[in-house]
C-alpha cells in the first residue's frame, strides 16, 4: 500500500529521513523531498501531496493555497513563524508541531551562553588562541551567584531553565503575560513587568515566541533601560532582537555582550558585523541539537502525520478551532 498517501518534506537539518521514511510507510504514505524548500518549488509540489512536513523553510499562503488535498501541515519544531497557521486554519488544514523535544538542550544551551559571557569564555579563547595570554584582559568577572536572570517568555523551556539557573544561585525574574501569579510562585520565580526585567536583570534570556508583539521588541529604547553591565541572551527567534540597535547598544556601553543562537537572517551574510563583535558569542542555531533531540523530534512529527492520514487525533495541534470546521480535511476516526 505504499505510495497511497504523499507527504511533502521541504527541508530537514538532519543527514537523512530514514526515521520518518519508516514511520510514514508503515500507514502508506511515501515521501516527496523538495530540492530548494523555496516558495516556487514546493507550490508545484504541493498540488497532489496529503501532508507537508517542514523544518525551517517557509509554508506560505501560496503553498498551502497549491495543496488541494493535503489535510495537515506538520512542523518539524515548536515555533510556527514560519507557517501560515491562519491561512491553512481557512482551508481546514490541520497544523502540529513538537513542543517540548529540547527543552534540556536549549535551556543548556542557554545556560552555557549564560556562563560564557559571565566567565568571558570566548573571548578568553580568542585572545590565548590569537596569542594574548593575559588573564586580566578579561577583567572584570563578577560573581554569577546572586546574580538575577530574567526570563522574557515563561513556557516550557523557561521554566526549565529556571531551575538550572537557581542550582548556580541566581535570582529569577519572568516577564510573560499568560503567567499568573500563583504560576510564578509554584516555579520559584517572581513574576514582574517587562520594564522591571529590564532594570533589574543581569542576563535577560529570550524565550518568548515570534509575533507582532514580540517581533524587534529588543530595540535602542529596550537597551537604555537595561543594566550597562546586562547580558542579552538568545535563543528563541532572530527577529525578536534588532541586531543593529544591538551592536549599537553595545559600541555605546549600554550594556556588556549577548549571547546569540539565532539570527533575523539565517544564515547571517559572512560580512554581517555580529559575527565579528567582540562582545557578541555567537553559534549557528544549534541550540535544539542532540542526537536524543533529533531522534525525538523527527519520531513525534513523522508519527503525528501518520496519525491524522490513518484517521486518527495527534496529541499536539496547534489551531483546534480547525477541528469544529465544516470543511476540515482531516477524517478523524
Amino acid at each position: 500500500m505504499s505510495g497511497h498517501w504523499k507527504v511533502l518534506v521541504t527541508d530537514y537539518a538532519w543527514e537523512d529521513l530514514a526515521e520518518e521514511r519508516a514511520i510514514l510507510e508503515a500507514v502508506g504514505a511515501s515521501l516527496v523531498v523538495a530540492e530548494t524548500g523555496e516558495e516556487a518549488e514546493l507550490i508545484g509540489l504541493a498540488a497532489d501531496v496529503d501532508g507537508i512536513l517542514t523544518n525551517w523553510k517557509r509554508v506560505t499562503s501560496g503553498v498551502l493555497n497549491a495543496a488541494l488535498r493535503c489535510q495537515s501541515v506538520g512542523r518539524l519544531g515548536i515555533g510556527l513563524d514560519n507557517i501560515d497557521v491562519a491561512c491553512a486554519t481557512t482551508l481546514g488544514m490541520v497544523v502540529t508541531n513538537v513542543p517540548a523535544y529540547c527543552l534540556d538542550e536549549v535551556s543548556d544551551h542557554a545556560m552555557g551562553m549564560i556562563l560564557a559571557c559571565s566567565r568571558k569564555i570566548a573571548f578568553y579563547d580568542r585572545a590565548a588562541k590569537s596569542g594574548i595570554y593575559d588573564l586580566r584582559s578579561g577583567t572584570p568577572l563578577y560573581r554569577l551567584a546572586g546574580k538575577t536572570l530574567g526570563i522574557f517568555g515563561f513556557g516550557k523551556i523557561g521554566r526549565v531553565l529556571a531551575r538550572k539557573a537557581a542550582a548556580f544561585g541566581m535570582r529569577v525574574l519572568a516577564s510573560d503575560p499568560l503567567l499568573t501569579p500563583e504560576q510564578a510562585r509554584e516555579a520559584g520565580v517572581a513574576l514582574v513587568s517587562f520594564d522591571a526585567l529590564l532594570g533589574e536583570s543581569d542576563f535577560i534570556s529570550i524565550h518568548a515566541p515570534l509575533m507582532d508583539a514580540t517581533r524587534r521588541i529588543f530595540l535602542r529604547d529596550v537597551f537604555r533601560r537595561m543594566k550597562p553591565t546586562a547580558y542579552l541572551i538568545n535563543t528563541a527567534r532572530g527577529e525578536i532582537v534588532d541586531t543593529g540597535a544591538l551592536i549599537a547598544a553595545l559600541d555605546d556601553g549600554l550594556l556588556a555582550g549577548a549571547g546569540l543562537d539565532v539570527f533575523p537572517v539565517e544564515p547571517p551574510p559572512v560580512d554581517d558585523p555580529v559575527l565579528r563583535h567582540p562582545k557578541i558569542v555567537v553559534t549557528p542555531h544549534a541550540a535544539f541539537n542532540s542526537v536524543e533531540s533529533l531522534i525525538e523530534l523527527r519520531r513525534i512529527a513523522a508519527k503525528q502525520m501518520a496519525q491524522i492520514l490513518a484517521g486518527i487525533r495527534p496529541d499536539f495541534i496547534v489551531n483546534p478551532q480547525v477541528l469544529g470546521q465544516s470543511n476540515l480535511r482531516a477524517k478523524f476516526q
